[in-house]
């Protein structure tokens, strides 16, 4: 597979070429033909790109804030990392695609092999895409017409957001690619409209299309001109379909609108408003989202869950019918919106044509005619690598931003034979498989786990997939690192624990979960201080978490678990690490139902009481400020005091010789927690986490979220 790429640190625009992706459930899978450049949000990536960190920061104050907040919790340097990590993840390019169906994914009924799919997929010769972005193109609609789609249906749900009504007068300001879409559908559902663009060739094809027109750069006025559009009245709506700073369409918008006009933004401008422009008429003002119904929502998009069409009549893909419709009763004509044509492979040309000609409109990317051939899921990405049978040999399935950033990395530091990397795209598993000196990517993972020459798995996945690989991983005989948490649920812990007694006689490697945080340098240094007490202990661990939204699919008991079961795991294994005995109680309680909280269960308490008399109270909390420090961990034993602040200030009260342990860089123990992991493979020594905490820890986590559950 071939895919075009956008570095948002440095501002390159590059073709990789990566494995070939796998069909995935409610997927299709999609061969191109054709796909189109939306010249305004591709510019607008690729520019920002380009620009340097202070105008990146400039474009982005609210971004600027979280990485400020970030120094003071986490340290210069960290958040440093962080900043670099994320500008350094390279962002897919594209999302107005048009091909041909050559496998269809379970739970997918809709469609067939051999389809001619319009999609929202990006700019690859290979796309797997949900069934709910996708829609089947008329036999009298071509390819290149059927590609502009997507962009069509942007200014399909500005449209239905301004309820236009036949004779309706109605402006659009901005006569880009989706302005001049917009018009037409505007025209074809009765209206008389104006168009302002200060381009005079884009407002010559609004012209040709139906449309008034309205020049600024002239000196025409646009709320002049609106008023004498509307006959005096003042006009019925106003789309503004324009990428701008200023808030001058909005304005004008308002000034050219009769009372109670419609006013919709489908566009990027400023939105200073004055009020007295909107409150003298009761303007109605609305922002419209993308496509329509179902954008952004995870249910929808990727689990191919529709709304019923009684509720929610126009969503996304039924908005991308509609425009095909219209196209196949040749009510839209978008032949004189193609500016330019390409070849996939000189794509890079195409982007510099975007970049230095603000006349282009529609840009086509045509991809070769490619022969009926299997599928490839593997690619040799590093072909020097040599590895020694007697040391690990790892595979790692995922590489998000955790993985990435933090383990894959941590993994090479500890030098780990690095084999092969598998995600589900491909393009991850190249991208960070060629940064970390990995011999090959892949998107098959079942085949990398029976691979004979691999030894070890390395799982850092969403977690519902995690039990499913470790018992899958066992069954090969191979030794696993599984990020946490080890299972989200008992049947999945049971279903574990029970491939691990099935292959007890034969499973002789290493079983691990990765607890880091007992391995941190502070931590180790509070073990050892507690560890000559025998008096028992009490902990006060307080994660001041922070919110996330309620539909992230960490919050999803299905896919995430639950962030009791998904994060405060970590801390449940950090008090038994602590504390050295096993825990025989277990007691919870969140916060209680109240109409102005989403989620109660990440804001909780947990008690767990320990065989030696000590006992701990885990604060895990979603409701306070990010100002505060993430995590401070506090032991009160024997007339003394521990307390760790966001692993970066250790501070001792009571113990003699010690004082204080500070760090220039907050160590939260993932370097040295997959040392660890790999010494003991490489060393023959025993596991770094014996079998039955991970077991036990992974219990009492899924009691704890359990116990929250069936709280009122």
């Amino acid at each position: 597979m071939k895919q075009i790429l956008q570095n948002m640190g440095n501002g390159e625009t590059s073709i990789i070429t990566a494995p070939d992706p796998q069909v995935k459930s409610r997927h299709l899978l999609i061969r191109s033909s054709v796909s189109l450049i939306s010249v305004g949000t591709e510019r607008m990536l690729v520019d920002f790109g380009k620009a340097s960190l202070l105008d990146k920061a400039r474009k982005q104050p609210d971004k600027v804030k979280m990485v400020l907040d970030k120094v003071k919790t986490d340290g210069l340097m960290t958040t440093i990392d962080a900043v670099k990590s994320k500008l350094g993840q390279p962002l897919p390019l594209g999302y107005c695609h048009v091909g041909n169906a050559i496998s269809i994914g379970k739970g997918v009924s809709e469609f067939t092999e051999g389809d001619r799919i319009v999609s929202n997929g990006p700019h690859a010769n290979l796309v797997c895409i949900a069934k709910n972005l996708c829609a089947k193109i008329p036999d009298n609609v071509d390819d290149e017409s059927a590609v502009f789609t997507v962009l069509a249906s942007i200014g399909l749900q500005g449209i239905r957001l301004t309820k236009p009504t036949l004779g309706e007068s109605v402006v659009v300001i901005g006569a880009g690619l989706i302005g001049l879409l917009t018009i037409q559908l505007l025209i074809a559902n009765g209206c008389r409209v104006l168009a302002i663009d200060f381009d005079e060739n884009k407002l010559a094809l609004a012209k040709s299309f139906g449309a008034q027109v309205c020049n600024p750069s002239l000196g025409e006025d646009p709320v002049a001109n609106g008023i004498a559009f509307s006959r005096g009245n003042g006009v019925d709506a106003v789309i503004i379909t324009a990428s701008t700073t200023s808030s001058d369409p909005v304005s004008q918008a308002a000034n050219m609108s009769r009372k109670r006009g419609r006013i919709v933004l489908v566009g990027v401008t400023g939105l200073e408003l004055n009020r007295s422009e909107f409150y003298q008429k009761e303007l109605s003002f609305q922002v419209s989202c993308s496509y329509g119904p179902g954008r952004y929502d995870d249910a929808y998009e990727s689990q191919g869950n529709d709304y019923p069409l009684g509720f929610v009549r126009w969503t996304e893909q039924r908005n991308f019918i509609a425009i095909l419709d219209m196209m196949s009763l040749g009510k839209i004509d978008v032949k004189p919106l193609i500016s330019h044509r390409f070849l996939f492979e000189d794509a890079l040309s195409a982007y510099e044509t975007l970049t230095d000609n603000k006349q282009v409109l529609g840009i086509l990317l045509e991809y070769p005619k490619q022969k009926e051939s299997p599928l490839r899921p593997n690619l040799e990405i590093n072909a020097n690598n040599s590895f020694d049978a007697q040391s690990a040999i790892v595979g790692f399935v995922g590489a998000g931003n955790y993985a990435s950033r933090i383990l894959i990395p941590a993994f090479k530091k500890a030098n780990a034979q690095l084999h092969t990397l598998s995600t589900s795209g491909g393009v991850n598993s190249v991208i960070h498989g060629k940064d970390n000196g990995f011999h090959q990517a892949t998107t098959d993972t079942t085949a990398m786990i029976e691979n004979d020459a691999i030894n070890t798995i390395a799982i850092v996945t969403q977690h519902h997939t995690h039990a499913q690989f470790v018992s899958q991983s066992i069954e090969n005989n191979k030794n696993i690192f599984v990020e946490k948490p080890l299972a989200i649920n008992q049947e999945q812990l049971d279903n574990v624990k029970a491939s691990y007694k099935k292959y007890a006689s034969t499973y002789t490697k290493h079983l691990m979960v990765g607890f880091n945080r007992r391995f941190a340098p502070q931590i180790v240094k509070m073990k050892a201080l507690l560890h000559p007490i025998s008096q028992p202990k009490s902990l006060i661990m307080t994660m001041n978490a922070g919110a996330i939204p309620k539909d992230h699919w960490t919050q999803d008991i299905e896919r995430g678990g639950g962030r009791i079961i998904g994060e405060a795991c970590h801390f449940i294994d950090l008090m038994r690490f602590l504390v050295g005995h096993k825990i025989i109680s277990v007691q919870a309680r969140r916060i209680g139902h109240n109409d102005s909280i989403d989620i109660c269960e990440d804001k909780a308490a947990i008690i767990l009481g320990f065989e030696d008399g000590s006992f701990g109270t885990i604060n895990y909390l979603a409701n306070g400020s990010n100002a505060f420090p993430k995590e401070r961990i506090e032991v009160f034993t024997d007339g003394k005091v521990l307390q760790l602040d966001n692993f970066r200030k250790l501070r001792a009260f009571g113990f003699k010789n010690f004082k204080k342990l500070n760090l220039w860089q907050q160590d939260k123990g993932q370097n040295a927690c997959a040392a660890a992991f790999i010494d003991a493979i490489n060393n023959g020594k025993d596991s770094p986490i014996p079998i039955e905490e991970i077991f036990e820890v992974a219990q009492v986590s899924i009691d704890v979220a359990e116990q929250l559950r069936k709280q009122s």
